[in-house]
């Protein structure tokens, strides 16, 4: 059972305790909470076996959208990998900053920046990739974490970017005990070139707060280039 499925356990689980403490207090049913804790556990279920977590990932996701703080990091999550992207001179082709915006386009997970990275797929399918287009990817991959920690001064995504990264390395043989040396180097790397490049990276999240295009995204940070 994936995590997604783990968390809407754990919130029926919650809402059955709650039940139980207020349903007195309330003159509450014993059966509404019982049904609803049964009904959220089924769609765990049958949205773990046969949606794989998607359903699951879209109602969390959607809960989690209702805090202003949530949303806000979101965006400065995103816009780091598309800053260093930009900057690495790797193509970007798409973003979104939800799991529903991500279904839409048929993306996995909760969304994020997409990327044109034909090269590295092809390059992976042999098992051999250059130092250096490793380095940028990896940088890229934990730039939407070194972003959070440095408006936030902490960190609460960044598990499919860590996930990635490690998917990666250990398709290449690196072994385990490098995969955490690999992203602090590479995240510091991140942190160093959003902080180099820090009026451009202000610029671009105000410019996806405002769901500008990638186009636009991009002409953006080269009017902020400019101006420094």
């Amino acid at each position: 059972m994936n995590q997604t499925a783990f968390n809407l356990i754990a919130i029926s689980i919650f809402l059955m305790t709650m039940s139980v403490l207020l349903g007195p207090l309330i003159n509450l049913s014993p059966a509404v909470p019982a049904l609803a804790t049964f009904t959220i556990l089924g769609i765990a279920t049958f949205d773990s076996f046969s949606l794989q977590g998607k359903g699951g990932t879209l109602l969390l996701d959607w809960i989690a959208g209702f805090s202003p703080e949530h949303r806000d990091r979101i965006i400065h999550h995103e816009a780091g990998h598309f800053l260093v992207a930009h900057l690495l001179g790797i193509p970007v082709t798409g973003y979104t900053l939800s799991a529903w915006e991500a279904w839409k386009q048929g993306q996995p997970g909760q969304g994020g920046v997409t990327f044109d990275d034909g090269e590295l797929a092809s390059q992976l399918q042999v098992g051999k990739i250059s130092a250096q287009m490793l380095d940028r990817y990896c940088t890229v991959w934990m730039a939407g974490i070194a972003a959070e920690n440095l408006v936030f001064q902490n960190t609460e995504g960044g598990a499919d970017d860590q996930s990635k990264l490690a998917g990666v390395l250990t398709n290449l043989g690196f072994s385990v005990s490098s995969f955490q040396q690999k992203q602090r180097f590479h995240a510091l790397q991140a942190k160093t070139l959003l902080q180099e490049n820090w009026s451009s990276y202000e610029v671009l999240v105000q410019a996806m707060r405002q769901r500008a295009s990638v186009a636009e995204c991009q002409s953006a940070i080269k009017s902020a280039e400019l101006a420094n």
